[in-house]
């Protein structure tokens, strides 16, 4: 019976020989080449890439992610739900709905602000709430605006009267604020929708 033969490793092998970047160059093949390759940020990002690793099991996964930019869509039912008496139940799903295309008509021009205080609550925005803000919309009267007054933030209803600007709140306990010449006032963006817990 013959035994299974392994090559032995020698204790000092030859080192293999180190090719220089001037010795690349001399032969005329390899190494980096001045403007060889496509240049950086002309794919379909748009910005550099870098190659990663991943699991096989997970390479449709993360493909989908990269495809939708990271939204995930919930379903929509096509009945309303009743404030009133209990209608019969309608199984019938409508299809999904992504929050994002839903609430952010202008992706590149959208932020969100957490709301403190109560000076809006008869416009259904509360403490805490989230709003949707929307700098590309012009800030017209009688939409409701964030403004940043003398360097604060505030969310008021865009009021313009007899060639006057005033933020109205939407609360009686808060008088009007009249924006004079001297104040300094930039709007950021006009509020379009509120995320409201319950």
């Amino acid at each position: 019976m013959k035994k299974n033969s392994v090559s032995p490793i020698p204790l000092n092998p030859t080192p293999l020989k180190n090719t220089s970047s001037a010795d690349t160059k001399a032969s005329g093949r390899g190494g980096a080449r001045p403007g060889a390759g496509r240049p950086a940020g002309q794919g379909q990002y748009g910005e550099p890439t870098k190659p990663v690793r991943l699991p096989v099991s997970m390479i449709d996964e993360v493909m989908d992610y990269v495809a939708t930019g990271g939204r995930q869509s919930l379903p929509l039912f096509s009945c309303a739900v009743a404030a009133g008496f209990p209608s019969p139940a309608d199984d019938h799903l409508e299809g999904s709905l992504d929050l994002n295309d839903y609430l952010v008509k202008h992706p590149a021009a959208t932020f969100f602000v957490r709301v403190s205080g109560d000076s809006m609550i008869k416009a259904g925005i509360h403490e805490n709430d989230i709003l949707v803000v929307d700098r590309s919309l012009e800030p017209r009267h009688g939409k409701v605006i964030i403004a940043a007054l003398d360097g604060q933030l505030t969310v008021k209803r865009l009021h313009h009267k007899s060639g006057k600007t005033m933020l109205m709140p939407e609360n009686d306990r808060y008088a009007p604020i009249v924006v004079s010449d001297e104040a300094s006032m930039v709007i950021w963006g006009v509020v379009t929708n509120v995320i409201h817990s319950v």
